[in-house]
């Protein structure tokens, strides 16, 4: 059984939804499929987000979190990874409009691919680390990091799906010529600007 106390759940709580619901390159692309596609075509991209960062929480903290602390130059070459393929990422999104066509990129991020991104989502490690670390009691490990993925897979869905329905609720907004284009610059921009603080942790 799990040894989290309902202080411990509280905080767990308090943090799954921060982290969950503030800006990062998940909520950053899910927002601009939003707006590209709508909802419905967003969710496999948006229930690949869900299922990868469920499992990266239980893997990072049944067994990888102890190999980064043993081999840091595996976190290091995680962010050089992670950061080629965000830029990567930007420049797709940036490109996706070209001409003010409001057609966007050809096709939404499917479930298998949103799902491998989070291997290479720094945010979404520093996540997973930090709620194994924060909230898993020692005793009962396993259950507890049990307890604690889900509280996070509760809580993390509804978050994605606010940030992908304000980006569809913006589609008839961006359909005048031109601003679909703008738009995706801005989402671009943004999401390389969640590169260099990759690399400012400690």
């Amino acid at each position: 059984m799990p040894t989290l106390t309902p202080e411990l759940y509280l905080g767990l709580c308090a943090f799954a939804f921060a982290s969950s619901i503030t800006p990062g390159p998940n909520n950053a692309m899910l927002l601009a499929s939003g707006a590209n596609f709508g909802v419905r075509r967003t969710a496999p991209h948006m229930m690949g987000v869900w299922l990868g960062f469920t499992l990266l929480i239980l893997g990072s903290g049944l067994l990888l979190g102890g190999l980064f602390t043993a081999y840091p130059a595996l976190h290091q070459a995680l962010k050089i990874a992670g950061a080629i393929y965000l830029a990567w990422l930007a420049w797709k999104i940036a490109t996706s409009a070209k001409g003010g066509s409001a057609a966007g990129p050809d096709r939404p991020m499917t479930l298998a691919q949103a799902a491998l991104f989070q291997l290479v989502n720094v945010k979404g490690w520093a996540m997973a680390l930090s709620a194994a670390a924060g909230y898993a009691p020692p005793e009962h490990y396993v259950a507890n990091m049990l307890a604690v993925t889900a509280v996070f897979a509760v809580i993390n869905l509804p978050c994605i799906l606010v940030w992908t329905a304000f980006g569809a609720s913006l589609r008839g907004w961006l359909a005048k010529p031109g601003r679909l284009q703008r738009f995706n610059w801005l989402m671009a921009a943004l999401l390389a600007a969640s590169i260099p603080p990759m690399f400012l942790e400690s």
